[in-house]
């Protein structure tokens, strides 16, 4: 790593976790860092912590495992260095097969090593508009303000966006303990991890009934209602058709309720949201059901008929812009270089993800600064993958994307289905080592 501190100066607007990242990479590589964070001075409708690399979304960082194209990401990430990672790590929680975090301890840590870092200087106060000149990275994240906003369009041109949806948190005191069971699905991780409630077909009936007349908080009348597949709203997928939460976020497969012996017609997951075991997240419920809606249909859930709700939860318009026709697989705006963007706002969609693309933009801004050229991931790592995926994939029909095996290179002859997967990843941590070496040399 280069330690000495470099004249040019990284000016990084968001306080996020691609942000966070970012400037952490940047300034373990002796570049000093200008960090802009809004909060505490104002927050989105979605933020309410002052600290930095605020959760909002789940407590969830998804699977742990390398049989998952996330797993894979998260161990290229913690081999890179990541902070993000090391964060994860310092305070995970149980959660079966998946890495899941106590948001608030994730937060803090994040918060304290870039508050306490000697060349970054971290600056509270809405950036509304972009440096004319000079380094930057633009990581403001999904939930830009709108004077940001605009000078980014103005920079960009055309925006997309759709609807992000917060899932509701119980406290665990408050549930009915009779009506429910521990299980990890088909049994991974400890029992303990998950609670699960039992529905039988009746009962779903009528939730789903439920949630097919509730009311929902509209859209501005300017505004297009479009929704990530990966986060849609319960009640968008009930609409879908009445078994469609059976086969989603409510089914029952690999889940035996040890009072009968068998598996429930459907199942509301909950997942364990802090390390205290206080509160508890519901898996996969994110919803636009107004407030008052949210306070009226959830008790109709077994076990939930008393339950204090932590969060209940909301939507938010989520902004990014088509990477694939704006930026290059180093992070660069193409019409303007000495920007770069990092986060969701380029179109990754995902915690880690959007960790990982900070990553890469923080790397690629201190080899600009230290006068080294940017330089890619291997198109065969998971990060690369991604990364290579929202830059160069058809801009006409651009939309946010996870990491998963299906953005990878094919292997090389013939690979038998059940070893695709490990194969993919050893090959990926593979070319991920000399890619390491060199970023670390420059």
């Amino acid at each position: 790593m280069n330690n000495l501190t470099n004249s040019i100066t990284l000016t990084i607007i968001g306080g996020g976790l691609a942000g966070c990242e970012a400037a952490w990479q940047a300034a373990i590589r002796g570049v000093p860092v200008v960090l802009h964070e809004m909060k505490p001075d104002r927050f989105s409708p979605a933020h309410h912590s002052p600290l930095l690399a605020e959760l909002v979304c789940s407590n969830s960082l998804r699977g742990a495992d390398l049989a998952n194209a996330v797993g894979l990401l998260k161990e290229e990430l913690r081999r890179l260095g990541s902070l993000f990672m090391q964060a994860a790590d310092a305070t995970k929680v149980p959660a079966g097969g998946a890495l899941a975090v106590d948001r608030d301890q994730f937060a803090a840590f994040i918060t304290e090593r870039i508050a306490s870092h000697p060349l970054i200087d971290l600056v509270r106060g809405e950036a509304t508009e972009i440096p004319a000149d000079g380094l930057t990275v633009i990581a403001s994240g999904p939930l830009t303000s709108d004077a940001l906003a605009a000078g980014i369009s103005r920079l960009t041109g055309d925006y997309l966006y759709f609807y992000d949806a917060i899932a509701p948190i119980v406290e665990a005191a408050s549930l009915d303990m009779a009506k429910l069971f521990r299980a990890s699905r088909y049994g991974k991780g400890d029992s303990d991890d998950y609670l699960n409630i039992p529905l039988d077909e009746a009962g779903y009936n009528a939730f789903v009934d439920a949630l097919l007349a509730a009311e929902k908080v509209p859209a501005r009348d300017f505004e297009k209602m479009v929704h990530f597949e990966g986060c849609m709203p319960i009640e968008e997928l009930a609409a879908r058709g009445r078994e469609t939460l059976r086969f989603g976020p409510m089914k029952p497969v690999g889940l035996v309720d040890p009072r009968t012996g068998a598996e429930p017609h459907a199942v509301v997951q909950l997942r364990l949201e802090n390390r205290e075991g206080s509160l508890y997240n519901l898996v996969g419920f994110q919803t636009k059901l107004t407030w008052p809606e949210q306070r009226r249909i959830l008790p109709l859930i077994p076990g939930l008929g008393r339950a204090d709700f932590a969060r209940l939860g909301s939507m938010h318009r989520n902004t990014f812009i088509n990477a694939s026709a704006l930026l290059t697989p180093t992070c660069q705006l193409r019409s303007e270089p000495r920007i770069l963007f990092a986060g969701q706002i380029t179109g990754v969609e995902g915690y880690v993800e959007s960790a990982g693309s900070g990553f890469l933009a923080g790397i690629n801004a201190a080899r600009i600064a230290t006068g080294a050229a940017p330089l890619p991931p291997p198109p065969t790592t998971a990060l690369g993958a991604l990364v290579n995926h929202i830059t160069t994939c058809d801009p006409a029909h651009f939309q946010p994307m996870n990491v998963n095996y299906g953005l990878f290179p094919p292997l090389p002859g013939r690979v038998h289905k059940k070893e695709r997967r490990a194969r993919l990843a050893e090959r990926a941590l593979a070319d991920l080592a000399p890619w390491q070496a060199e970023i670390a040399s420059a």
